[in-house]
Parts: structure tokens; sequence; C-alpha cells
């Protein structure tokens, strides 16, 4: 049923290829799956590995261990969280896939932002925005600072739904984040047009304007992609 597993590919190989079973109908829900010692011995690994394995797919909320009787395929339709790996996401082709996903996301986020904001909100977006020249200015590449911005702009939304998501995909954002500010750290005029981007949009939201502030979000994305591609990463 199962190919077999090199030892170097471990918990990751075998929890994809159970959830490919599971995903296939192989294991219906509610199902018992094999013994640690029936699946270590059909994926010629060790039960440590297999154990590591259902844990990451207990974790997912795909398989749920039963004291006593092992562990079973999810009774429900499990919500599989977004699984993109950091290495993955800082490849040059990834990063214009990441950019894309951002604009979509962040271009919306901005545009209800300058509808819902607050006095609080916006002040937090300007000391997110004051705390990126900070970095910057001291050395530091801003990422950290880069991400906060946005998240303050997605917190001004007063949709914590806005909030959820950058907070979930932050991860890999921040991965994305880091390969398009060391590019543009490498030359001035990238720097000045970021710093005016950032500007940009926190103007708009401060204005109360929603097309303006989405506009301003999604050619901040589009202009990073363009100075990875004049810079030659992309």
């Amino acid at each position: 049923m199962f190919d077999k597993i090199p030892a170097r590919a471990l918990s990751d190989a075998v929890a994809q290829q159970l959830l490919k079973q599971i995903d296939k109908g192989t294991f219906a829900r509610g199902a018992r799956l094999p013994t640690e010692a029936v699946l270590s011995q059909q994926f010629g690994v060790s039960r440590t590995v297999i154990r590591e394995a259902l844990s990451r797919l207990k974790n997912e909320g795909v398989v749920e261990p039963r004291q006593g009787s092992g562990v079973f395929v999810a009774g429900h339709g499990a919500i599989r969280p977004l699984r993109i790996d950091y290495a993955e996401a800082v490849e040059p082709g990834s990063v214009v896939h990441i950019l894309a996903l951002r604009r979509a996301i962040e271009a919306e986020v901005a545009s209800e932002a300058a509808m819902r904001r607050s006095d609080a909100d916006m002040a937090a977006i300007d000391a997110a925005l004051a705390r990126i020249e900070r970095a910057v200015a001291d050395g530091e590449d801003g990422v950290a600072e880069d991400v906060a911005f946005h998240r303050a702009i997605a917190a001004a939304t007063g949709n914590p739904y806005f909030l959820k998501t950058l907070t979930f995909v932050n991860q890999y954002l921040q991965a994305g984040t880091v390969v398009t500010r060391r590019n543009e750290a490498l030359r001035e005029d990238f720097s000045r047009q970021v710093r005016e981007e950032h500007a940009a949009i926190a103007a708009a939201i401060r204005a109360g304007d929603p097309m303006a502030a989405r506009n301003a979000a999604q050619t901040h994305l589009y202009n990073a992609a363009r100075r990875l591609a004049e810079a030659g990463i992309v």
C-alpha cells in the first residue's frame, strides 16, 4: 500500500503519504489507522519516525489518538493549515508568487483600514512606520518592522479574520519580505521608493480614502516585484 521511505526523508514524507491515503479514502473518516509497529514495517522507518508523523497529522486535525484504542482518522472534515516551507518561500520564483498573494490580501486590507480605522489605529500605523525608519537608520534590514507595519494596517480594519490570516501566514510572508527588503537595501533609489510607497499607504488610510489606499498597497507590491526583476533576482 505504501512506498518504502528512505531514512533521510523521515517523518514529513511519512505524514505526506498517510495524508495522501486518507485523502484518497483508503482510510475513511473515523477509521483506525494501522498500529505504529505495522506502519513502521510498511514504511521501513523507526517507530519514532512514525510517531512524529502521526503527531504532525494530529496537530493538523487530520487524526486523533484515543487512549488504549489507537489513532483514528478525524471524524469531521479537518481544516488543513497552510504548509509552506521557509526555505521554499525565499526562493526567487516563490517570492513573486508570495507578492501576488500579498497584493490580493493587503490591497483589500488597506482599503478596509481606510474606511474603519480609529485615531488609535492611525497612531499605531504611524508608529510602525517610524520603527521601519529607525531600523533602517540603525543599519538593520527592517524586516520585522515591515511586517509589523502591515499587521498594524490589518488591525485597523477591525476585522479579526484579516489579522488572523496575516498572523497565520506571518512566517512565510516574513520570509518573502527578507528577500525584497535585502534587495531594496542595495540601492538608494529602491530604499527611497519603498519609503514613499509606505508613506502613501499610510496617507491614504489617514485620509479615509479606500480607493487610494487599495491602489497604494497594490502599487507597493507591484513595485516590489519590479525591483526584484530589475536587480536580476527573479
